[in-house]
């Protein structure tokens, strides 16, 4: 093989890498931008639902999309495309209002023209009491983020979606709160952890249908707190197995 055919070769052999290396990234980004995209969880507001060191899909199709569906967001169309309204208790990923660089994780509680209130740690909807039952007590911090049992009250939307919310702490600033009109296009937000959860009743205020990034599915992974995924000799103590491939109520 003479030294032109060999180069030949070489040059062909690295542009066929290059071209599937880009076909990959390509057919990643479509996936993500229009399917599925991965989510950790960051925080305890969704406890017991999510627990940090879950890792889950939030379906991008669900509501249709807006800018928000692109990565980085680029300001490039308004509103959404092939949009479709959230249910009543779905676990909905958003971009933060104040921020929208920032991705938050909560249950959608308010629709449009809704009246929400919280009045003693019980959640109003059209001066509706939402049912609340106590159905016992957790006592394992992994699932808490706390020592010792924790109250855990199911909730039952008016269609019919229920849930398990915690009550860490009794009277707490969340359990009174002044009545929120939803406005037209927007979203109410709330935590399942009530007390240990920034949501609608605070900084998140209301969100607007344009920042829905897709909702909740379905857990592929978790793993303990603090413990990171890569480390898998790891996962034999650190993994949570009977949460995954759960899907996301």
């Amino acid at each position: 093989m003479s030294v032109a055919e060999k180069t030949e070769k070489k040059s062909g052999g690295l542009g066929e890498t290059v071209s599937v290396i880009v076909q990959a990234l390509i057919l990643a980004l479509i996936i993500r931008t229009f399917l599925f995209q991965p989510f950790s969880i960051p925080s305890g507001s969704m406890r017991p639902t999510l627990l940090e060191g879950d890792y889950l899909f939030v379906t991008k199709w669900s509501y249709g999309y807006s800018r928000h569906s692109l990565p980085f967001s680029p300001n490039i169309f308004s509103g959404r495309i092939f949009g479709s309204a959230p249910e009543r208790g779905d676990v909905a990923v958003f971009k933060l209002p104040p921020n929208p660089s920032l991705d938050y994780i909560k249950r959608v509680i308010g629709l449009p023209g809704d009246r929400i209130q919280v009045r003693d740690g019980q959640l109003f909807i059209n001066d509706q009491a939402v049912p609340r039952e106590k159905v016992g007590q957790i006592d394992n911090p992994d699932i808490t983020e706390v020592r010792g049992p924790v109250d855990v009250y199911r909730e039952t939307l008016p269609n019919g979606v229920s849930y398990d919310t915690l009550d860490l702490t009794p009277n707490s600033i969340g359990d009174d709160t002044r009545e929120f009109i939803v406005p037209e296009g927007h979203y109410f937000m709330m935590g399942d952890n009530r007390d240990n959860s920034t949501d609608s009743r605070f900084s998140v205020g209301f969100v607007p249908e344009e920042n829905l990034v897709g909702r909740a599915n379905i857990i592929f992974f978790s793993i303990a707190e603090g413990a990171s995924p890569l480390e898998i000799w790891k996962w034999p103590t650190q993994m949570r197995p009977s949460r995954l491939f759960d899907f996301v109520r």
